[in-house]
């Protein structure tokens, strides 16, 4: 989890409550109302019985765009299982379909966390797209995505044999990292993919641990 969170912690506030608790979910429905997207990872039904599914929301602050994100899907009979990349993909056959490629007689899994990128990238699609509709049709948006859904997806594009992807070492990739300060010490990551003379790019957060801020919204001009 702390790689994670360090990794992809850069620009962002980090707060947490705890929705089993009054306060943690008065928190939660203070900050609701002055959001644009709501984006949850949590199994079907899970925040629901919280007071914070997608209706609830959309009433709290009307106009929302609500992202779910599942393991299995919203629907079926594995909708309700718990569920991250490497345990899809194991069940959509992707290791199986590895270990075969590889000639291995034990499932391998993808050389990176596929599902979880892939999955990410059409959420942040899909919720540009809500934002998009809410601009020119009015109206609330709920947009669910899942884990086992990319990967099915991914499975139909097809399968190229005999490539050779080795992971690059830090001496190949030095002129793409940089070095910046963060909340867990010196940290070295991948710099912006651009950079332009005149707008250069930049975090003005660096990652910080969890919880590090307090549940509200920022001053104006605040960081």
């Amino acid at each position: 989890m702390l790689p994670l969170v360090i990794d992809t912690g850069r620009g962002k506030l980090s707060s947490a409550v705890d929705l089993r608790e009054a306060d943690g979910r008065h928190a939660l429905s203070a900050l609701v109302p002055e959001a644009d997207v709501f984006v949850q990872g949590y199994r079907p039904g899970a925040l629901a019985a919280r007071g914070f599914g997608p209706h609830d929301v959309a009433r709290m602050r009307p106009g929302i765009v609500y992202a779910s994100l599942s393991a299995y899907g919203h629907d079926g009979p594995w909708a309700g299982r718990r569920g991250f990349d490497s345990l899809v993909q194991t069940a959509s056959g992707l290791n199986a379909a590895e270990a075969e490629a590889f000639a291995a007689r034990e499932p391998k899994p993808l050389p990176a966390q596929v599902l979880d990128h892939a999955t990410g990238y059409l959420l942040a699609f899909a919720v540009m797209a809500a934002l998009h509709r809410r601009a020119t049709q009015g109206g609330s948006w709920h947009v669910r995505v899942s884990l086992a859904q990319t990967g099915y997806w991914l499975r139909g594009l097809g399968r190229l044999d005999g490539m050779e992807c080795p992971d690059p070492g830090f001496d190949e990739v030095g002129d793409r990292l940089e070095e910046t300060p963060s909340g867990f010490g010196r940290l070295t990551a991948v710099r912006h993919a651009a950079e332009m003379s005149e707008t250069p790019s930049y975090w003005a957060r660096m990652s910080v641990p969890l919880g590090t801020h307090a549940p509200v919204w920022p001053r104006p001009g605040a960081l």
